[in-house]
C-alpha cells in the first residue's frame, strides 16, 4: 500500500513519515544547514585544520582580531551574514614557527630552566615578565601581555616541573605551552617585558596548492558555500570550479562564491561570468562599502556566501538589504541589467533601504542545455535542488540494509519520500510533484538496487511587480 500520511489517514506500513516530514520543515524555516567554508591567512590558531565558528567572539578567540589578514577581516564578514556555521582553515606555506621564550633560574651563572612557547605559529607581539607575587611571596608570577596589554597571570609556586604543570593545566591558558629544560636551583630569575621571538605566520607564500589542499580537507564536512578569502586570481577560481563540478558528480553539492579585485571592470566581470557559466558559481561584480571600509567584489563575496547560507528554503536574497552603506562602483541602470543577463550578482542603492541591496539572486548559469532550466540561473533555485539530494540521501540510512527491496519495500520508501514533497507544497515551494519508482532503471536493477525518481513544479518567488493606472 503507497500514499501519504495525515491524521485521518494514517498509514498502516511502517516507515519514517514523520522524519521526512520534520527534515522538510527544517529546511523551510533553518535554511540548507548554513554552513560556509573558507581557506584563510592568519597569525593565530590551529594551522591546517578545520575550525568552526559562529560568531565574531569565537571566531576572535580562535584566530584573533588582526584586520590585515583574512581569518578575521573576511571571516567577520562571512558571519554578518548571519550563517549557522562558518568552518575555516588556516593555511601555513611551510615556514609557520612559533615563537618561544626561555625562562633562567637565579644561579650566578643563569641556567635555562623552562621554554615558554605559544599555542599556535604566530608574529603577535606576545612578551613575558616574571616577578615574586606581591601578596604572596611563595608564588611567583608569570605575566602574559601582547605589546602592552595584559592578557594572563599564571601565579605558580613548587619545582619547575610542577611550575610546568601548573602552566599548561590552566583552563584559561589558551596561549602558551610550558616545557622544562633543567631543574636548576628551582627558582625563576625576574624579567620584565621580554618577548617571545622567532615567530612566523606562515603567510608570506601561500600558493594555489595551498587552497586546494584545504578543499580536499573540507571535503570531509558538510558544506553548502564555499568561498575563498578574497582572492581575485581567476586561475584558482577555475580550480575551485572543477572541483565544486567534481564533488557534484558524486554528490556532494557545493556553491562558490567568487568576485575580482578592486580595479576589475563590470565587463571584465561580466567576461568571467560566462567563463564560468554553472548554477553552482556565484560571481560578484561590485563591492561594498561597510562602516567606511571598502571591500572588493572578491571580499564581499564572502559576505554574499554567508547570506546564501543563511536564507531559508522559501526565501531569495534578491532584493535583501545588506550590510554595506555603499557599493564601489555605483552601477547605472545599463550596467547593472548587462551584469544580470551575464550572471554578475551586484549590489545597488535602493530608494527604500538604508543600505545597499542584492539586486537579484542571479549565478553564472546563462546559457542553458537540453537539460538545463532558466531556473537554475538563480540561486534559490539551486540551493533547492542541493536541499532535496541531501535529504533524500541522508534518509537512505533509514533504510539501506533494512528494508526489504520488494514490492512492499520499495512503497514503504515512496511513501515516506512523498511526505517530504507534501510538506513543501503545503509552504508554497512546489506546486505538483510527483515522486515514483523508476521503472526504465528499475527494469534492469540487480537485486539490491532501488532507483526512484521524483519531478516538481518549482514555485518562484515575485522579482518583478507591474502595475496599470488610469485616471478618467
Amino acid at each position: 500500500m503507497a500514499g501519504t500520511w495525515s491524521e485521518t489517514n494514517k498509514q498502516i506500513i511502517p516507515g519514517f513519515y514523520n522524519r521526512f516530514k520534520w527534515m522538510a520543515e527544517n529546511r523551510l524555516t533553518q535554511g540548507t544547514k548554513g554552513v560556509v567554508a573558507m581557506p584563510v591567512k592568519s597569525d593565530w590558531g590551529p594551522m591546517k585544520k578545520v575550525t568552526s565558528v559562529s560568531t565574531e567572539s569565537e571566531l576572535i578567540k580562535a584566530f584573533g582580531s588582526n584586520s590585515t589578514l583574512s581569518a578575521y577581516r573576511l571571516g567577520r564578514l562571512v558571519l554578518l551574514g548571519q550563517p549557522s556555521e562558518l568552518l575555516l582553515y588556516r593555511m601555513g606555506d611551510g615556514e609557520e614557527k612559533v615563537p618561544s621564550i626561555t625562562l633562567k633560574d637565579t644561579t650566578s651563572t643563569p641556567a635555562d630552566a623552562i621554554k615558554l612557547e605559544t599555542l599556535y605559529p604566530t608574529t603577535r607581539a606576545f612578551n613575558v615578565s616574571v616577578k615574586t607575587d606581591i601578596a604572596d611571596e611563595t608564588l611567583t608570577d608569570i605575566t602574559l601581555y601582547e605589546g602592552t596589554g595584559w592578557l594572563y597571570t599564571f601565579k605558580v609556586s613548587g619545582t619547575i616541573d610542577e611550575i610546568v604543570k601548573q602552566i599548561n593545566g590552566q583552563s584559561e591558558n589558551i596561549w602558551l605551552k610550558a616545557t622544562k629544560v633543567a631543574d636548576g636551583n628551582g627558582t625563576l630569575a625576574s624579567v620584565v617585558n621580554q618577548p617571545l621571538t622567532g615567530g612566523s605566520n606562515g603567510t608570506e607564500n601561500i600558493t594555489n596548492e595551498n587552497y586546494v589542499e584545504a578543499m580536499s580537507v573540507f571535503e570531509q564536512y558538510t558544506v553548502n558555500v564555499f568561498t575563498l578569502d578574497g582572492i581575485e586570481d581567476t586561475a584558482l577560481q577555475t580550480t575551485v570550479q572543477a572541483w565544486i563540478d567534481r564533488n557534484k558528480s558524486v554528490g556532494y553539492d557545493v556553491i562558490g562564491c567568487f568576485g575580482g579585485s578592486s580595479s576589475t571592470t563590470v565587463d571584465d566581470a561580466n567576461t568571467q561570468s560566462k567563463a564560468f557559466n554553472d548554477e553552482c558559481v556565484v560571481n560578484v561584480g561590485n563591492g561594498g562599502i561597510y562602516k567606511g571600509v571598502t571591500y572588493t567584489p572578491a571580499e564581499s563575496a564572502c559576505y554574499v556566501a554567508g547570506i546564501i547560507a543563511a536564507t531559508t528554503m522559501k526565501e531569495s536574497i534578491c532584493n535583501k538589504e545588506t550590510i554595506f552603506e555603499g557599493v564601489h562602483p555605483k552601477l547605472s541602470k545599463d550596467q547593472i541589467e548587462d551584469c544580470l543577463k551575464s550572471g554578475t550578482l551586484v549590489f545597488s542603492g535602493d530608494q527604500t533601504s538604508t543600505n545597499a541591496i542584492v539586486v537579484d539572486d542571479v549565478n553564472t548559469l546563462k546559457s542553458y542545455g537540453e537539460d538545463q532550466s532558466e531556473s537554475l540561473g538563480y540561486i534559490r533555485a539551486v540551493r533547492f535542488m542541493h536541499a532535496v539530494n541531501a535529504d533524500t540521501t541522508i534518509t537512505k540510512r533509514d533504510y539501506i540494509g533494512k528494508t526489504p527491496n520488494e514490492d512492499l519495500g520499495q512503497k514503504v520508501v515512496i511513501s515516506a519520500l512523498k511526505q517530504y514533497f507534501e510538506t513543501l507544497q503545503s509552504n508554497g515551494v512546489v506546486g505538483d510533484f510527483t515522486v515514483e519508482v523508476d521503472t526504465d532503471l528499475q527494469a534492469n536493477a540487480k537485486d539490491d538496487e532501488f532507483f526512484w525518481k521524483w519531478s516538481a513544479d518549482y514555485i518562484n518567488v515575485m522579482k518583478k511587480i507591474y502595475g496599470t493606472g488610469y485616471i478618467s
